[in-house]
């Protein structure tokens, strides 16, 4: 069965030969955690630490915090794109991340090309990706566009494109930053459905949100980041009371 386990898991970013004091404010207020700077004018950003989260299937988590508490990072943690400094990450199943839709894409490649380098991005194979191409055309609407370089496209078509071709199968865990909104009013119901669909199907599922609503009907656990760490676990409501209460 998927699950994660994160053990003492930390992540440091060192920046060097960065002297400036604009650099280090702008850190403190956008990155969060620890921001130390050494002689040499190296800034160590601590963006996690000391992380110890274990979720099975059936969690639905909640990540709540500041902008600036970490949650992003932890998110990108869990989705591999990050490697803990410190401690591990055991992350079992299959993953889909919707933090950054249309990385792996280039926008001299046609709209089908993308799909098959996207797809690989995600971990299919080739013969994967080419059999979902019919899927990933009808849902994104695109048409003819499909063979026409991405560059040509509008940004709401490329959205769509990544949306069609990121959500095209159904992960074990599954990872977003916000609940996303994508295009005109009936392509986001579309969407809308799509990913509730995702959500109901995956076994895990992540969720950042600065929405109460959004946690209390999608999420069953909560945790609360704070510079960095975890410094409360349990109910979605609990949490939030905490948070709205330190604010």
């Amino acid at each position: 069965m998927p699950f994660i386990r994160l053990h003492n898991a930390s992540v440091v970013f060192p920046i060097y030969n960065s002297r400036s004091r604009s650099l280090r404010s702008m850190l403190l207020s956008r990155v969060g955690g620890v921001v130390k700077t050494d002689g040499a004018g190296t800034i160590t950003v601590q963006a996690l630490k000391g992380i110890n989260l274990e979720l099975a299937a059936g969690d639905r988590l909640a990540l709540i915090g500041h902008n600036g508490a970490g949650k992003s990072t932890l998110l990108r943690v869990l989705s591999g794109a990050y490697e803990p400094s410190t401690g591990f990450a055991e992350i079992n199943g299959r993953v889909s991340s919707l933090l950054d839709m249309t990385m792996g894409m280039d926008m001299e490649l046609t709209g089908a090309e993308n799909v098959i380098l996207r797809g690989v991005f995600l971990g299919m194979t080739i013969a994967e990706a080419r059999s979902c191409m019919s899927e990933v055309e009808a849902f994104s609407e695109l048409g003819g566009f499909m063979h026409l370089p991405m560059r040509t496209y509008s940004s709401g078509m490329r959205l769509r494109l990544a949306f069609a071709i990121s959500t095209v199968r159904t992960p074990d865990i599954l990872l977003l930053d916000e609940f996303i909104s994508v295009g005109d009013e009936a392509f986001a119901r579309k969407a809308r459905r799509r990913l509730e669909h995702m959500i109901d199907n995956s076994h895990i599922m992540v969720l950042a949100s600065h929405s109460p609503d959004m946690l209390r009907q999608y999420c069953n656990r909560a945790v609360l980041l704070e510079g960095g760490r975890i410094v409360c676990d349990g109910t979605v409501d609990a949490v939030l009371d905490r948070y709205i209460n330190n604010t």
